[in-house]
């Protein structure tokens, strides 16, 4: 009887290539799923969007979005909260 780990002549034939496969899958899927949930939400330091969500710089944006503040007192606050927080210029290093 012929089985799927005997092949003619007794070795073990072409379904031997279908294994890797399945794990290769396998381990990529969980990859993408620890991604896309796990890691989704954790950001290291330097990398974009470092920013808070209830930072001042943040609560700064909402405002002018918001339309409380005008664009003038948006730049103007901005540049004092970049000295204060240490948020990296247009073309320095931080």
């Amino acid at each position: 009887m012929e089985t799927l780990a005997q092949f003619g002549d007794g070795g073990p034939g072409p379904w031997i290539l279908l294994f890797p496969v399945i794990w290769a899958l396998v381990i990529g899927g969980g990859i993408t799923l620890l991604r896309r949930t796990v890691w989704h939400g954790r950001r290291g330091p330097g990398r974009p969007g470092a920013v808070e969500d209830n930072s001042p710089i943040t609560v700064l944006g909402h405002r002018f979005a918001s339309g409380e503040i005008d664009e003038d007192e948006y730049w103007r606050r901005l540049s004092v909260l970049d000295e204060q927080f240490g948020r990296t210029g247009k073309g320095g290093a931080a």
